[in-house]
């Protein structure tokens, strides 16, 4: 594996972390606030002030606002709408079952939409076959996602 590979290996391990950090921090503001939907408000209302700096510095000469005329509805819409649906289930979710179980069985809930997405190659993705190795190894993150919420 190369040095660009290990690196995105860690990105990714990192934003992770981000996730699981993110639903506690985010459940205590539910608790101050009152209200889930209220904490998550206040995360995505900050998430879009930080989204909108970082474009201003780093890629507004890139940016085409004039294409969302063009997109899809859903795709105008979706990728907000699923993850104020993710962030909310994961502020309610996470007093209730533990972090721990609720990144186990998101983590599984992904990987296993993620091989149905590949399969039929959905939203312009390279298809990929269920192989018994992926099938396999999503099983075992359900096997262990269920160990981690039961056990």
């Amino acid at each position: 594996m190369g040095l660009q590979a290990i690196l995105l290996t860690l990105v990714a391990f990192v934003g992770g972390g981000f996730i699981a950090l993110q639903a506690p921090i985010n459940a205590q503001a539910a608790t101050h606030l009152g209200s889930p939907i209220a904490a998550a408000t206040l995360s995505f209302c900050v998430g879009t002030v930080a989204l909108i700096l970082l474009t201003a510095l780093f890629a507004r000469s890139e940016t085409n606002l004039g294409a969302i005329a063009a997109m899809p509805v859903y795709m105008i819409f979706a990728g907000g709408l699923l993850g104020a649906g993710f962030v909310t289930m994961t502020i309610v979710l996470a007093p209730k079952i533990g972090i721990a179980a609720v990144m186990a069985l998101a983590i599984a809930g992904q990987l296993f939409t993620a091989l149905l997405l590949d399969r039929f190659a959905l939203f312009d993705l390279l298809e990929r076959d269920l192989s018994v190795g992926r099938v396999t190894g999503a099983v075992l993150v359900v096997v262990g996602a269920l160990m981690v919420r039961l056990l």
